[in-house]
């Protein structure tokens, strides 16, 4: 399979259990090695390079489950990435007050990261991710268990990650809420590109080319760990209800 992403669009990589959504961004980020095929970062081939090296150069990560610190405050949170990444304690200081303002959390700067809502929590862990000056960020399932008003405020928060400058690569079971915030969504079956396009053109079955970014990777099916859904009840039922249901909306 190849995909791509470029900085300023959000990406949305799509499919049934067990296609390869999660393995995908795994190769990326460097947790699992591809059998084959190679992962590139502005030109160049980072496939051999540690998840440590990626975040360096650029990659951001997401996960589906809360990863704040629960015993450290919001500020705390930001601050301990930036330990990591900036040597002056003043422009440390300095990058904490910009993200919290970003991200309207600075009324929470206090508060642990135990006591935060579900939309409060992403927000600060997408803050924190952006403490490392990543150039693209992948989130894995972002509206995975937030209320309705949170599901607003992660579209808000792709929509200001985009006009930053990243590029964003999202894999959600939310397709309704995914084909919403994304310019481009790339449909996946069993480790391999389906189709890519507007959401728009994935109902209509039109096929695009593919781009490259991630290049030819093969990876074992069985490394998933899930089980088979058919291609054919995915589009037909779930993504082709959920377009339905926004286009009505």
């Amino acid at each position: 399979m190849s995909l791509s992403v470029n900085r300023r669009e959000a990406v949305g990589l799509l499919g049934p259990n067990g296609a390869g959504k999660t393995t995908t961004f795994y190769m990326i980020t460097g947790l699992v090695r591809p059998d084959a095929g190679r992962i590139m970062l502005d030109g160049y081939d980072v496939s051999g390079l540690p998840m440590y090296r990626r975040a360096r150069l650029g990659v951001g990560y997401l996960p589906q489950e809360a990863s704040v610190f629960r015993t450290l405050s919001v500020s705390e949170n930001i601050m301990a990435i930036l330990e990591a990444v900036e040597p002056s304690p003043d422009i440390r200081a300095q990058r904490v007050e910009e993200l919290m303002d970003d991200f309207a959390i600075g009324h929470l700067r206090d508060t642990p990261g135990l006591a935060l809502s579900g939309g409060e929590r992403r927000r600060v862990e997408i803050a924190r991710a952006l403490a490392s000056n990543p150039s693209f960020i992948l989130l894995d399932e972002p509206f995975a268990g937030i209320d309705p008003i949170a599901i607003g405020e992660i579209r808000s928060l792709v929509a200001k990650l985009t006009g930053r400058g990243l590029g964003v690569l999202i894999t959600d079971h939310n397709v309704r809420e995914t084909l919403g915030i994304i310019d481009r969504a790339v449909i996946i079956h069993d480790g391999q590109v389906l189709m890519e396009g507007s959401a728009e053109e994935i109902v209509e079955h039109r096929k695009c080319g593919n781009i490259i970014w991630v290049r030819n990777l093969r990876f074992s099916h069985h490394a998933t760990g899930q089980g088979r859904v058919s291609w054919h009840n995915f589009i037909s039922g779930y993504l082709s209800h959920a377009l339905t249901r926004q286009a009505r909306a």
